[in-house]
């Protein structure tokens, strides 16, 4: 099983929190977050960062099913 890590661009604030807590999986390009990889093994690092993002811009989901992880709402 892998997971698609999605960051909304347009609600992003930049904040840094995601690649501070999963370093290596996001990267903070013109003041915005981006996935370093699309897809992913599975890593409770993806999901905290998810569940950390001030705007909940970060949404992660299996990449088979589409089923969403993080963040619960």
């Amino acid at each position: 099983m892998s997971w698609r890590i999605e960051v909304d661009g347009g609600t992003c604030i930049g904040s840094g929190m995601c690649s501070a807590i999963a370093e290596g999986y996001f990267e903070l390009v013109d003041g915005v977050s981006q996935p370093v990889r699309a897809e992913v093994d599975p890593a409770d690092d993806v999901v905290d960062a998810a569940e950390s993002c001030p705007v909940e811009a970060i949404t992660v989901r299996e990449a088979d099913s589409g089923r969403k992880l993080a963040p619960e709402y």
